[in-house]
């Protein structure tokens, strides 16, 4: 970093660790592709909208939306399989003297913003936002979206289950707590994509909310006093 008053030229990233321009271009199509994808899914619907269609709205061939995504499916979840990798990382950074759902708790708080700022280097976080609205109202989307809630579910659990030291195919806790803090989150997701500020502030203060009144026996630290 330039220091003011002095002629020293600023300092640089070393060049290995910038991309280069066919990494950035690369980047570029991918994020295109996405907004296109995801503009289209909130203006006509999922269903009624091609890979072709999408390719065309980014000025690309179908050959190169398949270079970067699988399917539709594969595009529609890609900013939220992003934002989900950054609530897990969350959860196994915090504290092992954190009883479960506390921790669940703090790492859904701590991740909303770089959540947020992730979403926004791919996507405009108002446009990833309204997407989730497509989610509720679209069966092939919302199936997509459960059966993705419960890998996910089943991956934290284990995380939870390993930050415990249990086994997790003998106590069930760890994937009761976990199911229990994801049922929280469908029932306000639905709420909130029924609301007009439908924002991530408004997201965030009506979970929040809902984590309050959940069941507080769960809420305690499950490991053994040692004698």
């Amino acid at each position: 970093m330039k220091v003011a008053g002095t002629s020293a030229p600023p300092e640089t990233a070393p060049a290995a660790s910038r991309p280069g321009l066919r990494e950035l271009k690369k980047q570029r199509t991918r994020d295109l592709l996405l907004r296109s994808a995801l503009e289209l899914f909130t203006e006509h619907g999922y269903e009624e909208t091609t890979v072709d269609d999408i390719a065309e709205a980014a000025d690309v061939s179908q050959r190169t939306f398949f270079r970067y995504f699988a399917s539709k499916e594969d595009a529609a979840f890609f900013v939220s399989r992003l934002a989900e990798s950054r609530f897990v990382d969350a959860v196994h950074a915090r504290p092992p003297e954190e009883a479960p759902l506390d921790a669940l708790r703090l790492a859904l708080a701590e991740s909303w913003n770089t959540i947020g700022e992730a979403v926004e280097q791919l996507v405009p976080l108002e446009l990833h936002m309204r997407f989730y609205r497509v989610i509720e109202s679209t069966p092939a989307l919302l199936a997509a979206h459960l059966r993705r809630a419960t890998e996910l579910e089943e991956e934290i659990a284990r995380v939870i289950a390993g930050r415990e030291g249990l086994d997790i195919d003998r106590d069930p806790r760890p994937r009761v707590v976990v199911a229990l803090f994801g049922a929280v989150m469908r029932v306000t997701e639905r709420i909130w994509s029924a609301r007009d500020d439908a924002d991530l502030a408004a997201l965030r203060d009506l979970t929040a909310a809902y984590l309050d009144q959940v069941t507080p026996a769960l809420a305690g630290n499950w490991r053994r006093a040692e004698t």
